[in-house]
């Protein structure tokens, strides 16, 4: 007797309408590269300007199906490749909320607070985390050069509140290139936030939930050749990701544990990314990534591979783990 083997239908979402677009469809990609074939019927589903597409047919947003050889077809989960909006903002995954499809990725409420990180740092500092020393301000409203350095300092960076990729950040050494630096920013998002700049360690803690316990991964060690980890150094070689980490045991522990910490604290889903500034024995959080790149260039692969995680396995645990 033989026995019909069902996969799971996975759509792997992928595009938006952020400055990340190029490193989402990289991402998506890799996932469909990876995925156990045996186990999962994935298409990569592409979303631009409102509209959902895969394989030259618009998906039908009631129910996230299309048609094709006069056949309706339908997704069992999503896996969301798509990076900054309306991915990491939680604005998509009410709408999969909405018609019951589950997907990979921390909800719309968790995934807004991270993608905001003026909020976020506030949140974290309630919860006795350490961050940066930071003030926000948006794009009508007022503010002073002397205000911004008597509250934070020389030398800062200035980052658009919401985002990554390192799109619009500057490091500010000087305060007549302040203001340059915030209108940079301020053509990526309509708040910027400035934060007090800690000579340390850049250092980036993967992390994810098994099914049983949640598990963080070897930490990266991130020394560039540019001022800061800017894109250039992030996505075209400019810089050098060491894992594990050149750190001691105790600060590698220290981080791990505060990483998994956070996890928990914030209701975390799926595979994240927490970054930090370590200086003497002190580590501070810079930011929380709910959606990390998962391209050849980006941190989390490589922390994988150092775990003798595969991608494979990874993606698996993700699918699995929803419902």
């Amino acid at each position: 007797m033989f026995f019909k083997i069902t996969m799971e239908r996975i759509a792997i979402l992928t595009g938006g309408d952020s400055a990340e677009y190029n490193i989402s469809l990289l991402s998506a990609n890799i996932v469909h590269q990876h995925l156990d074939k045996s186990k999962y019927d994935a298409e990569i589903v592409h979303l631009k300007n409102g509209e959902y597409t895969v394989a030259n047919q618009q998906i039908n947003t009631s129910d996230f199906s299309y048609t094709q050889n006069n056949r309706k077809k339908k997704f069992d989960k999503i896996f969301i490749a798509l990076h900054g909006s309306p991915a990491e903002n939680g604005l998509i995954q009410d709408y999969f909320d909405n018609i019951n499809i589950p997907y990979t990725s921390c909800n719309a409420k968790v995934s807004a607070l991270t993608f905001d990180k003026f909020e976020c740092n506030k949140i974290l500092r309630l919860m006795k985390f350490e961050c940066p020393k930071s003030i926000a301000i948006k794009k009508d409203n007022e503010y002073s050069k002397d205000y911004i350095i008597n509250m934070i300092g020389l030398p800062c960076f200035v980052k658009p509140n919401s985002g990554g990729s390192s799109y619009g950040v500057s490091k500010v050494t000087k305060g007549s290139n302040l203001l340059k630096a915030i209108k940079n920013a301020f053509s990526y998002d309509n708040k910027v936030i400035i934060e007090s700049f800690i000579d340390g360690i850049e250092l980036s803690c993967g992390v994810y939930f098994d099914g049983n316990q949640i598990n963080a991964l070897p930490i990266t060690e991130i020394v560039s050749e540019n001022d800061f980890f800017d894109y250039e150094a992030k996505y075209e070689g400019k810089a050098e990701e060491i894992t594990p980490a050149r750190i001691s045991d105790q600060i590698t522990l220290d981080i791990q544990k505060t990483t998994i910490d956070i996890y928990k604290k914030l209701n975390l889903s799926g595979i994240c990314r927490v970054d930090f500034i370590t200086k003497g024995n002190k580590s501070y959080i810079i930011e929380i990534n709910s959606i990390p790149g998962l391209s050849e260039e980006s941190i989390i692969p490589k922390q994988l591979e150092v775990a003798n995680i595969s991608l494979s396995e990874i993606f698996d645990v993700c699918l699995s783990n929803i419902n």
